[in-house]
């Protein structure tokens, strides 16, 4: 029974960390100054980066599941 329990808290700690790095980024971010707003545009860059941070959380969690 000690180890079902071991598991829900490991469950809740990596729930916990996941929303944190995702919603981390979003609460710094604020309000960007009205100047950025009409000279932002989409780079390569950027979108790179989305894909890595989606394939690292894909690697956790299988990492998770089958260890």
């Amino acid at each position: 029974m000690a180890m079902v329990g071991s598991i829900k808290v490991q469950a809740v700690i990596l729930t916990y960390v996941l929303l944190a790095v995702l919603l981390h980024p979003l609460l710094c971010q604020g309000s960007p100054p009205a100047s950025l707003l009409e000279a932002h545009t989409s780079d390569g860059k950027t979108i790179d980066q989305g894909i890595a941070y989606v394939l690292m959380i894909v690697a956790l969690v299988v990492t998770y599941l089958v260890g």
